[in-house]
């Protein structure tokens, strides 16, 4: 993957659809229910975390010191 955050949406053939974030760390998902319930005009009826919100996002910090050599 690459990193950046994915929704996959299935139609499945029952009519119903099922959605799946993809690289969206910690509960920001639960951004995108509500961006798809309402896009969809549709309820969420079931709904579960992938292992994606146990994780968390890596930051790198890097920092320059300038040395005096005697």
């Amino acid at each position: 993957m690459s990193g950046q955050p994915r929704v996959v949406v299935t139609v499945n053939p029952d009519g119903s659809v099922s959605a799946e974030t993809q690289g969206v760390l910690g509960e920001g998902c639960l951004h995108y229910v509500a961006v798809l319930e309402e896009l969809l005009a549709a309820r969420t009826v079931h709904s579960a975390y992938t292992a994606d919100r146990d994780r968390v996002p890596t930051v790198v910090a890097q920092e320059q010191h300038d040395v005096d050599r005697a």
